[in-house]
């Protein structure tokens, strides 16, 4: 629990720093750009709300098959679905609209797309068996399941941000 504890806070202080940066974008970007420092924008607080039920989660450990946990697990289903979605269907698509120029930055978007897309299948994955729980919630698989999720968040997290400099620089 403590390592989510340590990561959440890192993570906060980051957001700040971004939110910061995302401003100061905003006001300097030609119009062209605006749009793809918006869909930036809304990834990242996605992804924040995401983290934040993520944690919201954790803290229910141990585990149980009550109504609290599988309320939880819903919303946070939900959640995850959009920030992927945002993900493949917002910024990837617009930077395969043809207008992107950057051909090193459509080369990096090619090589980080199948690691992208591995994330995006656990996304799914827990998805489907956590959605709706109801019926099938194992606490024991749960914790394996958010540990195994929480990796690849990180790892999807990471990418976005090279990615996303990228756009933005």
């Amino acid at each position: 629990m403590l390592h989510y504890i340590k990561f959440w806070i890192r993570f906060a202080l980051q957001q700040q720093n971004e939110d910061r940066l995302m401003s100061a974008v905003m006001q300097t970007f030609p119009e062209r750009r605006r749009g793809t420092a918006a869909l930036i924008d809304e990834l990242r607080k996605e992804r924040h709300e995401v983290w934040a039920m993520y944690c919201r989660i954790a803290e229910l450990k141990p585990f149980s098959a009550g109504k609290k946990v599988q309320t939880r697990l819903s919303e946070f289903s939900q959640l995850l679905v959009d920030y992927v979605s945002l993900w493949h269907f917002g910024i990837y698509e617009r930077l395969l609209s043809g207008n992107e120029k950057r051909q090193a930055l459509l080369s990096f978007a090619n090589e980080l797309y199948p690691e992208l897309s591995r994330t995006t299948d656990a996304a799914i994955v827990f998805n489907d068996k956590y959605e709706h729980a109801k019926n099938h919630l194992t606490p024991s698989a749960l914790e394996q399941d958010l540990s195994v999720l929480g990796e690849h968040l990180a790892i999807r997290m990471t990418l976005e941000d090279k990615l996303c400099n990228m756009l933005l620089n």
